[in-house]
């Protein structure tokens, strides 16, 4: 498994699983209420704070394990790359455009945060799982 191969499912593991809490976390807050009135801003930080601690922990774990593991990049790793971050990028697309269209109808803020950081959640893990099916099952050939 190549250094790529390794990083693309780390951060698959890890932005399902940060989002998954988060998502635990806030309904479990909700106590009968509206959603809307929930307070999500302070997880939604940690979480991302914490997903993004949790990647560099993992990749530096991979490199203590196996040091001499070669980070190079070739052809195929940034293809595989480029093809995996424009899957991704038409989430982080759809999302800017629903929170652009949910500001202007003047729904709540939490909404708007949510819908947002659901599709940058999306953008990661469908590009993630692009990258590790191709690695898999090769570049395909157009």
């Amino acid at each position: 498994m190549t250094h790529e191969e390794k990083r693309a499912w780390i951060m698959l593991v890890v932005s399902a699983v940060g989002y998954a809490v988060y998502a635990i976390v806030v309904l479990s807050r909700v106590d009968g209420g509206p959603l809307a009135a929930t307070h999500y801003a302070g997880v939604l930080l940690w979480t991302i704070g914490g997903a993004i601690v949790a990647s560099i922990v993992a990749e530096i774990a991979i490199g203590v394990v196996n040091p001499r593991a070669s980070r190079v990049k070739d052809v195929r790793d940034r293809e595989i790359g480029r093809l995996g971050d424009h899957v991704g990028q038409a989430f982080v697309i759809i999302g800017a455009v629903s929170a652009l269209l949910m500001a202007l109808a003047e729904w709540d803020w939490f909404w708007i945060g949510n819908v947002i950081y659901l599709c940058f959640v999306l953008s990661a893990v469908v590009g993630s799982l692009a990258k590790v099916i191709v690695y898999r099952r090769g570049v395909p050939q157009w």
